[in-house]
């Protein structure tokens, strides 16, 4: 059987009720961030709460992370009540397309792990396929509402399979949010990147600041550009 949980430095995060497990995703887009000038983030799709923690630990802002699943907001909820960022972080269950058309708030950040998966072979289990697939929520809704709730001069940070990068960035642009910066994730060396973490702000005049971030070099051996991305975080990095 599957832990039910994942252990971080500071805090852990039970994931047994979650369509979708704490993984490497979430974990680069909360470490990657910017979220060092933030008064108000918002989480869009918190799941198990992780990234609503990792931001916690990393700024004095308050975190709103929302998600349409309940189970999931149920979960979120306790992760976050067991840890010391309780009074930091508020979970909710909120659809952010509805949020946007109701909420008067705007957030200096916005967060998203978002659904990727549009094969039209989906897997049997509906909880699953909400958090995985884009019918529930597509990126050209995600956009949408993000361009209503983000401040004129806030960042809006997205973690997305690197074949997604470019429809994303075209969708993104006629939503006037433009690429302020962009790494592009490698399991290992010598191979094509799989993940890509982009930020995008309105600023349509920022040179878009392009890196690269390599995982590991062999098993468990990691790089020194993901241990000092991580070493606040992963019990077995220092």
């Amino acid at each position: 059987m599957a832990n039910p949980y994942f252990k971080f430095k500071q805090f852990t995060v039970y994931h047994d009720k979650c369509a979708m497990k704490v993984g490497t995703d979430g974990v680069l887009i909360g470490a990657w961030a910017d979220v060092s000038r933030a008064e108000k983030i918002l989480d869009v799709g918190t799941g198990s709460g992780l990234i609503a923690l990792m931001i916690a630990q990393r700024c004095d802002a308050s975190v709103l992370g929302i998600d349409i699943d309940e189970d999931a907001v149920i979960q979120a909820r306790e992760n976050v009540m067991a840890s010391q960022w309780s009074g930091q972080i508020t979970i909710a269950r909120q659809d952010v397309r509805v949020m946007a058309n109701e909420c008067d708030t705007k957030f200096d950040v916005i967060l998203s792990n978002p659904p990727y998966f549009a094969e039209d072979v989906k897997c049997p289990e509906a909880q699953r396929n909400t958090a995985r697939h884009t019918d529930e929520l597509d990126f050209h809704s995600l956009l949408q509402a993000v361009s209503v709730l983000l401040t004129d001069d806030g960042t809006f940070s997205v973690v997305l399979p690197a074949n997604a990068a470019s429809d994303f960035i075209a969708l993104a642009t006629k939503f006037k949010l433009f690429l302020s910066k962009q790494t592009w994730v490698y399991t290992k060396p010598n191979m094509p990147a799989k993940r890509v973490l982009m930020a995008f702000s309105r600023d349509k005049s920022t040179e878009t600041q392009v890196g690269h971030l390599t995982i590991e070099t062999a098993p468990k051996i990691y790089t020194p550009e993901f241990t000092a991305l991580m070493k606040d975080f992963y019990l077995f990095i220092s």
